[in-house]
C-alpha cells in the first residue's frame, strides 16, 4: 500500500494548518489514480484527518478500483473507499458487475455512507486542430473513456449514447488504457478523444492542454434542454446530473468560447459498518470542520456542501458520520438515518 505523506498533502491541499500528534490507529483508505477530482477530495480528507486529530492515521492507496474495493471493504480488508450511488445500487441488487457474486447483496449491508460529493462534469477533450466541434464528430475516432469496466467508462459511454446515439465499439473505437497512460497517449497524438469527469477547472484537462490547444465537446444549452427519452434516461440514473462546464473555467489553450453542457456524476466515501464509530466520527469531523480552510487552497472543494453530501439516499449513513452530522445540526434525510 502506498502511503500519501502528510508533508506532501499539507503542501498540496492543507497548507497553514498545524500538525497533530502521531496517530495511534491506522485506517486504510482506497481511492483512484491521482489527477481526478475524487482523488483530490479523498486525499484532502486524509490530510485533514492526519493534521487535525491524533487518534487515527489515514493511509491512502491511490491505485484502487471502486468495484473491487467495495467487496474488499465489506470483507474488512479496507476501511474507507470511493464508490458511486449506481455501484451501490448494483451491489445491493446483485446486478451488472456483481451479477456473478451471490453474496453481493449481503456484503452491501456492511457499507455505510460517509458523504457524497460531485465528481464533476464529463469532459470530452479533443485536439483543437482536428476540426471536431460537435460531440457526434467523435464517430470513427479512437476514444478513451476510462479503464474498461470502470464506472467512469460506463458513465461516459452512457452519456455519449444518450447525447449522440453513437455506441462504443461500433461507431467509435474504444482505447483500452489506464488513466496515466491515457494522458500521455493523448498528448502524443496516439488517439484524439479523451473523456473523463472532473470539477472545473479540472487538473486533467489542464494537463491535456499543456502541449497543444484543445476543445471540450458537449451540448449547447438549447440541446441539453431538449426533453428526449435518451437524455432523460441518462440523467435519470441515480447519481447522474445535468452539469455545465463554464467557458471561462480554463485558460486560452482550451478554445471553447461558450459554456459546454454535459452529464455530471456523483461519487462518495463509504466505510465498512464494522469500522469503529469513533474512527469515522473523528475523520469526518476533522474534514468538515476544516473544509473552509482547505477550500482556500483548493477551490474545487467548494462543491462539497451538506446538500451534496446527502445527494443519494440508497445507503444508510455510517453511525460515526451520522453522529457528526447530528452534532453539527445538519438535516439528515430520513432514508439515510
Amino acid at each position: 500500500m502506498r502511503k500519501i505523506s502528510t508533508a506532501l498533502m499539507i503542501g498540496a491541499v492543507a497548507s497553514g494548518i498545524a500538525t497533530a500528534g502521531f496517530a495511534q490507529e491506522q485506517v486504510k483508505m482506497a481511492t483512484i489514480t491521482p489527477g481526478s477530482s475524487a482523488y483530490l477530495v479523498m486525499t484532502s480528507m486524509a490530510s485533514s484527518a492526519n493534521i487535525n486529530q491524533n487518534k487515527f492515521e489515514v493511509l491512502v492507496d491511490a491505485t484502487g478500483s471502486p468495484t473491487k474495493d467495495m467487496v474488499d471493504a465489506a470483507l474488512g480488508r479496507l476501511d474507507m473507499i470511493l464508490t458511486t450511488p449506481l455501484n451501490m445500487e448494483h451491489m445491493k441488487n446483485g446486478t451488472a458487475m456483481y451479477q456473478d457474486l451471490d453474496s453481493a447483496p449481503a456484503l452491501s449491508q456492511n457499507l455505510g455512507l460517509v458523504y457524497w460529493f460531485p465528481a464533476g462534469a464529463i469532459h470530452t477533450v479533443v485536439h483543437a486542430d482536428t476540426g471536431m466541434a460537435r460531440l457526434d464528430d467523435i464517430r470513427g475516432q479512437k476514444v478513451f473513456m476510462g479503464p474498461l469496466g470502470s464506472e467512469a467508462f460506463n458513465a461516459s459511454r452512457a452519456w455519449i449514447f444518450a447525447a449522440t446515439g453513437l455506441d462504443a465499439g461500433s461507431d467509435y473505437e474504444v482505447v483500452d488504457s489506464t488513466w496515466g497512460a491515457a494522458l500521455q497517449g493523448f498528448q502524443n497524438r496516439e488517439f484524439e478523444v479523451h473523456i473523463s469527469a472532473g470539477i472545473p477547472p479540472f487538473a486533467q484537462v489542464e494537463k491535456l492542454a499543456e502541449t497543444a490547444n484543445v476543445r471540450i465537446l458537449g451540448l449547447t444549452r438549447a440541446e441539453a434542454s431538449v426533453e428526449s427519452d435518451p437524455l432523460n434516461r441518462a440523467f435519470g440514473e441515480i447519481g447522474r446530473t445535468r452539469d455545465v462546464i463554464p467557458a471561462a473555467a480554463y485558460g486560452d489553450k482550451v478554445i471553447n468560447s461558450e459554456d459546454v453542457y454535459a452529464m455530471g456524476t456523483t461519487v462518495g466515501v463509504v466505510a465498512r459498518m464494522d469500522l469503529s464509530e469513533e474512527a469515522v466520527y473523528e475523520i469526518t469531523k476533522a474534514f468538515w470542520d476544516n473544509l473552509p480552510k482547505l477550500t482556500e487552497d483548493a477551490p474545487y472543494l467548494g462543491s462539497l456542501t451538506p446538500d451534496a453530501a446527502f445527494a443519494a439516499e440508497n445507503v444508510a449513513l455510517h453511525p460515526g458520520a451520522a453522529r457528526f452530522y447530528k452534532e453539527a445540526g445538519w438535516k439528515i434525510p430520513r432514508a439515510l438515518r
